[in-house]
């Protein structure tokens, strides 16, 4: 089949087989180009999606760049299950077989000290808001009266926002304390940036947008010990995710835990 060659991860030789009917992106199945110790997950993709001008043009379709990522997950999900995989950047692409062996050639230091740092490990998310509706709660279940004056209207106003900064305060201390426990259950932990809810759709206001790294063997530990924090706190809530393949730590170099990036 001509085109362009897809690369979605790079990993170590494995021996297990992925699922016959995966599809990858533009449909065609992924499969594994070996060069020496590393292999390459790839598949065929059509020149006239995947030329860098048609790229720059896809990137302002944001229902083709929500099927291609969809597409491109759906292999690494199925690779995370078989193997670790170090999860290449959405839409890495290359004019055929002997491209991709090149960059692999030039980057095999750094891929293989990458996916010893990843070996047996996986990802786990973990977010913390202050729900929608929360802030103001011990005003909103007991209603104020309707204001007399233009000083009490001022004065319920303040009583309202010392409610919302309590609250604040309370979801910062206990997102704090979650950080530094999961912290330490991990080998590796990454802070995001709070994620926008105009954005994200998620409801409430997002307090902590963390990562961690975690090896498979103790993940059972690490989801009880966020599942244990979950009724911690009212108006707080905690959202696990994963497993994932290793994205927020796919890089070669690691900062110290607990650093943000």
């Amino acid at each position: 089949m001509s085109g362009l060659r897809y690369v979605y991860a790079v990993c170590r030789p494995f021996g297990a087989a992925l699922q016959s009917q995966l599809a990858g992106v533009a449909g065609d199945p992924p499969r594994l180009l070996a060069h020496g110790d590393l292999v390459a997950v790839v598949s065929h993709v059509p020149e006239a999606d995947f030329s860098e001008e048609a790229l720059r043009a896809h990137l302002e379709d944001l229902d083709w760049l929500a099927g291609t990522a969809r597409a491109h997950q759906q292999v690494i999900d199925a690779l995370t299950a078989v193997t670790t995989p170090l999860p290449l950047r959405l839409a890495t692409v290359f004019r055929d077989d002997s491209g991709v062996r090149v960059m692999m050639e030039e980057r095999r230091e750094s891929f293989l000290r990458t996916l010893d740092r990843l070996d047996g490990r996986v990802e786990w998310g973990v977010k913390v808001y202050v729900e929608a509706g929360s802030e103001g709660a011990a005003e909103q279940a007991e209603p104020a009266p309707k204001p007399a004056s233009g000083r009490d209207y001022l004065r319920q106003r303040r009583q309202r926002t010392r409610a919302n900064e309590d609250l604040w305060n309370r979801a910062e201390r206990f997102a704090t304390r979650l950080h530094e426990t999961l912290s330490a259950r991990a080998d590796d932990a990454r802070l995001h940036a709070p994620q926008n809810p105009g954005l994200s759709g998620a409801a409430g206001r997002n307090v902590l947008n963390a990562a961690y790294l975690v090896r498979r063997d103790v993940s059972e530990e690490f989801v009880e010990t966020v599942d244990g924090t979950k009724d911690d706190s009212p108006g707080i809530r905690v959202e696990l995710t994963g497993p994932w393949a290793a994205y927020s730590f796919a890089g070669e170099e690691s900062p110290d835990k607990g650093e943000g990036s």
